[in-house]
């Protein structure tokens, strides 16, 4: 769980200060891949922040399709899914322009989307490749200090690993992989 609190902290520190309320959306996209799934995930995270940290986001968690321009409300996208991911080239565009205006977006592969995403943000970004963030990177070094991200679904025997694209300097996407990080944070009656 704190590995996305880092995110939230890292990235809308300014956000939460300029508006007082910080909301974040679920990206719907097209391909069948389930980007509705985890439901309760944020939700449980945003008041684990909200009480621990003294944010105040909103537990409010809109879906917000990837082309459209309400995408530019929310400083802080989460996507998650098991499985194919089509982003047209409107949507790519988008999604693109969103990112370099100051939003960021974290991919959490709740199992079976790499093969898909890693294609999709190509379109997005064809110049700039998702990089691995080693265990000294920011995004594991603020409240807490963590060496790396926690396994939290065994799927099979592959190492959590955290992705990211820089641009302009900028951390701009987080795309964790093999942790599947909202199954850790969903309600525990969901796994039992």
């Amino acid at each position: 769980m704190r590995i996305l609190i880092f995110c939230f902290i890292f990235f809308a520190k300014s956000s939460i200060q300029a508006q007082g309320t910080y909301q974040l959306a679920v990206l719907k996209y097209s391909g069948g891949g389930d980007y509705y799934a985890n439901p309760t995930s944020l939700t449980n995270l945003i008041t684990f922040c909200n009480k621990e940290f003294g944010t105040n986001i909103s537990k409010e968690v809109p879906y917000v399709e990837v082309g459209s321009k309400d995408l530019f409300r929310y400083p802080f996208i989460h996507m998650t899914g098991h499985g194919n991911v089509v982003f047209s080239r409107a949507e790519a565009e988008n999604l693109r322009t969103y990112l370099l205006s100051g939003g960021f977006l974290h991919i959490d592969d709740n199992y079976g989307m790499d093969e898909y995403i890693r294609v999709e943000l190509k379109k997005v970004f064809p110049d700039i490749s998702l990089i691995e963030l080693p265990s000294n990177h920011a995004i594991y070094n603020q409240k807490y200090t963590f060496n790396g991200l926690p396994k939290i679904h065994e799927h099979d025997e592959k190492k959590a690993q955290a992705f990211g694209i820089v641009a302009n300097g900028r951390l701009v996407c987080l795309y964790t992989f093999e942790t599947d990080l909202g199954d850790g944070w969903e309600d525990p009656q969901v796994h039992n």
